[in-house]
């Protein structure tokens, strides 16, 4: 398959106009239109990449430019909905994560692709990151069990603090961020998740009273591996260690360097940036002094946001192209999201969720 694949841009929001950015100066794609129920961000995106098609309902986009292939960037509730609706109409298709609301959403998207034969990618944007790369590679040499320490906390406020808030109308914090980072502690020990538990705080009264806006999740792997997980979101938020990626082994322990005290939380390159690795050995001599000195891995010419956006939509096209097998890819996307789940129903009844 040689000829462009043309793509449906669905969400003109940030990951939505990012992932549009991709498709237009790659000779693999064309954008067929965008698709935003607001008219100024498809207005404004349109006129950005030289004037698009622009659409205000999803199923008329769909019959209207029988596209080759979707690109799903809207609320974590319309996408199961969207992707089984494309899939149908015979569409390959990009979704951001997560793949859906519920893990029985998840595995019927999973299943119709496999019925109509089309590719569904999910936007797990580290697994593209090079230097996130290298961290699950050094993870796995630090032996088992491993603690892996991990957070993301976002202070927000203005525009960012209403699409948080338009988020939190379905999903919490440490599920919709959450299942980014679980991915990548699967990554780390190849084991099975056992069981989760959580904790959650609703800081404010400008969301639902069923909802929460931090949370904090703990899983357990078959390998008696552990991870950590915390996320919260909002203008109360605290700009002070919110950012934690760490990961310990009985060889030792690598860290991501935070970006330093001039990042903030709400600058959307931090979530990904890793700036330096720490890699440190416990080996230690006959006298109990440690043998090697602490090794720092310079990442400091590491993709930024955009880049890592055209690498995402790159595997998509190679995907489609290469007939690639997603299967595991899939199955990652499900499990992960079945272990945030198991962790908001944790919240929510103050108990410990076996998988």
């Amino acid at each position: 398959m040689s000829q462009k694949i043309r793509v449906l841009v669905v969400g003109c929001g940030h990951m939505g106009s990012s992932h549009a950015r991709a498709y237009h100066k790659m000779d693999g794609f064309e954008i067929t239109g965008v698709v935003s129920r607001g008219p100024k961000t498809r207005g404004r995106l349109s006129r950005e990449l030289g004037g698009l098609a622009e659409y205000d309902d999803f199923r008329k986009a769909l019959e209207a430019t029988r596209p080759d292939a979707v690109s799903i960037n809207t609320y974590p509730d319309t996408h199961a909905e969207y992707a089984r609706r494309s899939l149908e109409r015979g569409a390959h298709v990009f979704v951001e994560k997560p793949l859906a609301q519920t893990v029985e959403e998840a595995r019927s998207v999973v299943a119709v692709a496999g019925r109509v034969g089309k590719k569904v990618v999910v936007g797990y944007i580290l697994r593209h990151h090079p230097s996130w790369v290298k961290f699950v590679e050094i993870a796995r040499t630090l032996g088992k069990p491993l603690v892996m320490r991990m957070n993301l906390n976002q202070q927000s406020s203005g525009y960012e603090w209403e699409t948080h808030k338009q988020l939190m109308g379905a999903l919490s914090p440490i599920v919709d961020c959450g299942v980014h980072y679980v991915d990548i502690m699967c990554h780390m020990t190849q084991a099975r998740p056992v069981r989760v538990q959580a904790i959650g705080a609703r800081l404010t009264g400008e969301i639902e009273a069923n909802m929460y806006n931090y949370g904090q999740l703990q899983v357990v792997f078959d390998d008696d591996s552990i991870g950590w997980y915390e996320a919260g979101w909002g203008p109360m938020m605290s700009e002070t260690a919110y950012f934690v990626k760490d990961v310990i082994g009985p060889r030792g322990c690598v860290s991501i360097v935070s970006p330093g005290d001039a990042a903030s939380s709400s600058d959307i390159d931090t979530h990904t940036k890793t700036n330096r690795l720490r890699l440190h050995y416990s080996e230690r001599d006959a006298r109990g002094n440690f043998v090697r000195e602490d090794e720092i891995i310079d990442m400091s010419d590491e993709p930024g946001h955009q880049e890592l956006c055209d690498r995402e939509q790159a595997y998509f096209l190679r995907a489609i192209r290469e007939d690639l097998d997603l299967t595991d890819h899939l199955e990652d996307a499900v499990n992960s999201l079945r272990i945030v789940l198991a962790a908001d129903e944790s919240v929510r009844t103050g108990g410990v969720v076996l998988l």
